[in-house]
């Protein structure tokens, strides 16, 4: 039987196994790198907008030493980790964000919570990882806008108003592109941009993204997400939403999940570079950025583990199609997946500034104008 915690755990480096073939898992090696994309990465601030769900819980449990090492040799300056699970009670938040304070206590030596915009220098300045505390979902905070605020000050700085399916606030992605924010969700968004608590409309459905746009007087973001000029998929976006949270300052992550192709191919770095470039296209060089949402690295014996997380999405009811094959891409398969990104993105002609701004620094502005001191 798995635990919510175990549950909680899984979530965060969920490899969605169900009906995947052994061949797809292991079919490609990982690109060597150039030397100036090297030593653009090395200089750069990264930001992983989506990634290690759950810190304080991964990070102490089960061989922690190797994540910790996976972790420091990423070259990531600055991740948000997801706190509180996709279904996550408002205890199980408070438990979560517990655990991620003590890990950051007890290692100050590696890592920064990050609650103000200059902690996102301070992360590259002190050679430390930074943690973004996140939600994917509102179920923590029931219909409660009040709780925005509790849970601001306990470090949370980036929320969701829905994750795939209905919540008090606003529609999911599973529940079809009628029907938006309500009510109470325009108040949260209120209540958000009052605060500084960054919006994230990943996982709402298009009209729930479009209201959150016009109705936030500061600039969404969508942590993690896919287009759906490239692949059509819930989970993934239009091009008109795409350029409305352009045109609001906003920012959109490029995902590496298995939504960013028709099932059964698994997709490779070809087809991420394929979202990424369109996203660039439609929201131009300052709008767009990496929220990974897979883990730092898979390995042969993770598999069998995470099979089971697929079941308990689908009894949980969140499960987006598509989830029949591993959540990370063969030739990105390293902790310094960023580092080839890099590379790829120099190949195809982007110019240094335009990677930085994928790699980072797009995320780092928008947080500017988004958090309060």
């Amino acid at each position: 039987m798995i635990t919510r915690r175990d549950f909680t755990k899984s979530l965060a480096s969920a490899v969605v196994l169900s009906t995947v073939k052994p061949e797809l898992v292991w079919p490609l090696d990982v690109p060597q790198v150039s030397a100036r994309a090297a030593d653009l990465y090395r200089s750069s601030f990264v930001l992983d907008c989506n990634s290690l769900a759950s810190i304080g819980y991964q990070l102490t449990g089960s061989e922690p030493d190797e994540r910790l090492k996976a972790l420091r040799e990423s070259g990531v300056t600055v991740l948000k980790s997801t706190l509180g699970g996709a279904t996550g009670t408002f205890d199980d938040a408070l438990a979560d964000i517990a655990a991620a304070d003590k890990l950051i206590e007890k290692r100050s030596d590696l890592f920064l919570k990050v609650s103000t915009h200059g902690d996102l220098d301070r992360a590259k300045q002190q050679h430390k990882t930074g943690v973004i505390y996140s939600f994917e979902t509102a179920s923590m905070l029931e219909d409660k806008v009040e709780r925005i605020e509790l849970f601001r000050n306990k470090g949370v700085r980036i929320m969701q108003l829905s994750y795939n399916r209905r919540s008090p606030f606003g529609v999911g992605c599973l529940e079809g592109d009628a029907g938006g924010l309500t009510e109470r969700g325009r108040e949260a968004v209120a209540k958000m941009n009052e605060v500084g608590v960054a919006l994230d409309l990943s996982h709402a459905n298009t009209q729930t993204i479009s209201e959150g746009i016009t109705t936030s007087k500061k600039p969404p973001i969508v942590s993690h997400s896919g287009c759906r000029s490239v692949h059509m998929h819930p989970r993934n976006i239009a091009d008109r939403e795409m350029k409305a949270l352009a045109d609001k300052g906003g920012v959109m992550g490029i995902y590496m999940l298995p939504y960013l192709t028709p099932s059964p191919k698994q997709p490779t770095l070809d087809d991420y570079l394929q979202h990424m470039q369109h996203a660039l296209k439609v929201c131009g060089e300052d709008h767009v950025g990496v929220g990974s949402d897979v883990p730092l690295q898979v390995a042969e014996k993770d598999l069998e583990g995470m099979r089971r997380v697929v079941e308990q999405r689908k009894a949980s009811g969140i499960s987006a199609p598509g989830e029949d094959r591993p959540t990370y891409i063969p030739d990105m398969n390293t902790p310094r997946k960023m580092e080839i990104l890099t590379d790829a993105l120099l190949k195809r002609g982007y110019k240094s500034r335009v990677v930085q701004k994928v790699l980072g620094e797009n995320f780092k502005r928008v947080f500017r104008e988004i958090w309060i001191a």
